[in-house]
């Protein structure tokens, strides 16, 4: 006894079905560019390296669950890994910091936490050196941002870009020689 053709398209149309696997989202650390804002396309602050702790630098969506536990999302994704996630968007945001030197930034996250219906934190460790002709000074800092965030992965990544954003104007300050020392939180 052979097989049907109507039999053979409905058992290929429930195999198909059956392997079909939820749909894959993709988040970007870069916020959606509102009110039209100009950058130059002058940037004078190089970041010469940027780190991230590779538990959470992939392109996987990684979350902390209960105090010592993570969560890699298998459909959340980061548009790239997190490590050029962070660099597109801190050069994206620093593009309007106009410093009046040409400088160099060192930059190494020491956390990069999501935690759903709590927060988003970023731990940052920064070194901001001038780079151009005379004085060689540096300034290292460290900042602790965080931002209270919904459940949903979307809450967690508008804080997270909120985060990056505070973190870029407190660079731009130091940027700027507009005090002495690390900028406050």
């Amino acid at each position: 006894m052979g097989f049907s053709p109507k039999f053979a398209l409905v058992t290929a149309l429930l195999l198909l079905a059956a392997c079909r696997s939820d749909p894959v989202h993709y988040y970007t650390l870069m916020p959606a560019q509102t009110g039209g804002v100009a950058h130059s396309n002058a940037v004078s602050i190089d970041i010469e390296t940027l780190t991230v702790p590779p538990q959470v630098d992939r392109t996987q969506v990684v979350i902390r669950q209960g105090n010592s536990g993570l969560v890699l999302l298998e459909t959340e994704w980061w548009g790239a890994s997190l490590g050029e996630e962070f660099r597109s968007a801190l050069v994206d945001q620093l593009a309007s910091a106009n410093p009046q030197r040409k400088l160099s930034l060192r930059i190494e996250v020491q956390r990069f936490d999501l935690v759903p219906g709590q927060y988003g934190l970023i731990d940052v460790t920064w070194r901001l050196r001038n780079t151009g002709e005379g004085n060689a000074a540096s300034v290292t800092c460290r900042s602790t941002l965080q931002t209270p965030s919904g459940a949903t992965i979307e809450d967690l990544v508008a804080a997270q870009q909120t985060n990056v954003k505070r973190l870029a104007a407190q660079i731009g300050q130091a940027a700027r020689g507009t005090q002495q020392g690390c900028p406050s939180s």
